[in-house]
């Protein structure tokens, strides 16, 4: 469904990305995981068409992306890392927006949101400002607009308070009825519980990729914290913390 292909990016003359190759296939849920400045958020803008990337191709469907932005665009989910959304917009007003620009079918887009905003627990704040809602309020509404238009790929880019129980089970059942999901996140717990397949970058390269299990497996850890750390790390990070309470508590 989903292709990339030897994508590299350059900002000027530094190499953010380099060479990454992965399909994403229906009933997936990719984990996308890496330290900060590894690659992560470019490798995302490229995927959605945010960013062109400086070598390498993005395929849906056996077509660039690029040659039809738009359409690939209607084909997707996409909940960015900062909810920068409009503090003045209620959160009704807002879904109304992105499903207006999403030219959503007027019966259709109210029973959605209505449905959504009720699923979600946030039917009694849908005319309540987007400025007073709680950080895990805000990243609800950004999933019900990620999902309200049925897309077939859903794009999550490192949530910053990470996902709830019910968001989880959202992901699992989207994967179970044939939705693909690219889960870009450094909260190892939720990963470990929705991902399928998963690819760990380690400055702008991918390093290992294969199935949740066959990952851990070849490595011979037993959890994907484990995995993580002995893939990323370049120093002994239990004795880096220790180091770190040492100096504070003997300052």
């Amino acid at each position: 469904m989903l292709e990339a292909r030897g994508l590299s990016k350059f900002y000027g003359s530094v190499l953010a990305v380099r060479d990454i190759s992965f399909s994403l296939q229906p009933g997936q849920v990719l984990g996308f995981l890496g330290p900060n400045g590894s690659g992560k958020s470019t490798t995302v803008k490229m995927l959605t068409g945010l960013l062109e990337p400086s070598d390498g191709q993005i395929i849906y469907d056996g077509q660039d992306i690029h040659k039809d932005l738009i359409a690939y665009r209607k084909r997707l989910g996409y909940v960015p890392e900062e909810a920068n959304l409009y503090p003045y917009l209620t959160g009704q007003e807002y879904l109304d927006m992105v499903a207006t620009l999403r030219a959503m079918p007027e019966p259709r887009k109210s029973k959605t949101i209505s449905s959504l905003l009720q699923l979600f627990s946030l039917s009694p704040h849908r005319h309540v400002s987007l400025g007073s809602y709680s950080k895990g309020m805000r990243q609800r509404i950004l999933l019900i607009a990620a999902l309200m238009d049925n897309p077939d790929i859903l794009i999550l880019d490192e949530p910053l308070s990470g996902l709830d129980v019910t968001s989880v089970l959202v992901i699992k059942a989207l994967s179970a009825r044939g939705k693909a999901v690219f889960y870009c996140s450094h909260i190892l717990e939720v990963v470990e519980k929705v991902c399928s397949h998963l690819i760990i970058l380690r400055n702008g390269q991918v390093i290992v990729q294969g199935t949740t299990c066959e990952v851990r497996e070849h490595i011979g850890k037993s959890s994907l914290e484990g995995v993580f750390l002995h893939l990323v790390e370049e120093r002994d990070v239990a004795q880096m913390a220790n180091d770190i309470v040492s100096v504070v508590v003997s300052a």
